[in-house]
C-alpha cells in the first residue's frame, strides 16, 4: 500500500490543530471532504488515528506514531523537488551547513578537487535548525552538534572536542586556569536544549531563558542570568567583552557528526561524506586554533 502524501498532509493539518473545521479552513477545502479524506487515510492504514467526542478531538497512539513519522516524509518529498528544480536549471550546488566553530573549507577543498564543476556553498545553523533544514532540503548535508533528532536522518561521527564553561566576567571563577564541575554546584545554567541532554553530570537550576545559538548565550551570561557550556572552537570565532571562558576538563566532550537526509543519497554527497572524513582531523584543528578561513577558493558563506 502506497501512502497517499495528499491526505498525510491533511492528516497532519487536522493533528496540529485538533479541530476539523480549522484545518478545512486552512488547507481551503470543505470539512466533509476533509473528514472523508482522514477516514480513507484511516482505512488505508487499518487503524484509528483520532478520537472524537462531544469534548473534542484527540490523537489516538497511532496517531501520535503517524504524526511523529509524517514530518520527515513530508519535508524528504519538499527536499526531492527543489534538487529536481535545481538540476533541471543546469545548477551543480552543494549546500553545507555548520554549527558555530566548525571549519568547513578542508572538506570542501578535498570534495572540489574531485568535483570541480560544484560549488560549495556554505550555511551557518543553530541547534533547533540542524533536522528541520536537512529533512526540507534547505541544506543538503551539515557539520551537526549533538544532541539532534536523528528521525529521517543519516548522522555519521567525525570527532570530539573539549568544552569549556562561559561565565560572566566578574565570576568568582573567571580568573581559573581550569574548573571542575564541582566548582559549579548549584550555578543557574543556561541551556538551548532538554536538560536531559546537558553535558554535565551534576543537576543545575534552570536559569530561566530559552537561549538559541551562541551570541544568545553569550548575552546572557554577560549579564549574569546564569553560565553555559559551550564547545571550545565555537569561543574561538566568538567573543564578549563581559564573558570569559574557562576550561573544565572533566566535563563531557562535544560530539561533531556529519548529517544527511536519509533519503537524500547520491554519489556526490556520498564523496562529500568521505572527503570530511578524511579531513576531520584538519577540521578539529582548524576549528580549535583558527587555522582556517571561510571564503574563497569557490566556497561562499550564507547567513
Amino acid at each position: 500500500m502506497d501512502l497517499d502524501l495528499r491526505k498525510l498532509r491533511y492528516f497532519v493539518a487536522v493533528a496540529d490543530r485538533l479541530h476539523f473545521g480549522r484545518a478545512a479552513e486552512e488547507l481551503h477545502i470543505a470539512q466533509p471532504v476533509l473528514s472523508r479524506q482522514i477516514r480513507a487515510l484511516e482505512q488505508d492504514l487499518g487503524a484509528s488515528l483520532f478520537t472524537r467526542d462531544r469534548h473534542g478531538v484527540e490523537l489516538t497512539d497511532a496517531g501520535r506514531q503517524l504524526l511523529a513519522d509524517a514530518g520527515p516524509l513530508l519535508a524528504s518529498t519538499h527536499a526531492v523537488r527543489r534538487r529536481v528544480s535545481a538540476a533541471a536549471g543546469g545548477r551543480r550546488r552543494l549546500m553545507v551547513g555548520f554549527r558555530a566553530g566548525v571549519a568547513v573549507t578542508p572538506a570542501a577543498r578535498a570534495f572540489e578537487a574531485r568535483h570541480p564543476d560544484v560549488v560549495v556553498d556554505v550555511q551557518r545553523i543553530e541547534g533547533d535548525d540542524q533536522a528541520p533544514m536537512l529533512l526540507d532540503g534547505r541544506i543538503d548535508v551539515a557539520y551537526v552538534r549533538l544532541p539532534i533528532d536523528e528521525a529521517g536522518l543519516r548522522v555519521t561521527p567525525l570527532y570530539t572536542e573539549p568544552r569549556v564553561v562561559v561565565l560572566p566576567a566578574g565570576h568568582r571563577l573567571a580568573g581559573k586556569e581550569e574548573v571542575t564541575e564541582a566548582d559549579l554546584a548549584g550555578e543557574p545554567l543556561l541551556w538551548h536544549a532538554d536538560p536531559s541532554t546537558q553535558p554535565t553530570r551534576r543537576p543545575h537550576p534552570n536559569a530561566g531563558y530559552v537561549v538559541r545559538g551562541v551570541d544568545e548565550t553569550l548575552e546572557h551570561v554577560a549579564a549574569g542570568r546564569g553560565i553555559s557550556f559551550l564547545a571550545r572552537s565555537a569561543t574561538v570565532f566568538s567573543s564578549h567583552p563581559d564573558v570569559i571562558y574557562v576550561p573544565i576538563p572533566d566535563l563531557a566532550p562535544d560530539q561533531v557528526c556529519l548529517a544527511v537526509a536519509a533519503s537524500h543519497t547520491s554519489p556526490m554527497i556520498d564523496d562529500f561524506f568521505t572527503a570530511a572524513r578524511e579531513t576531520a582531523e584538519i577540521t578539529a584543528e582548524c576549528g580549535n586554533y583558527e587555522m582556517w578561513q571561510l571564503g574563497g577558493d569557490g566556497v561562499s558563506q550564507h547567513g
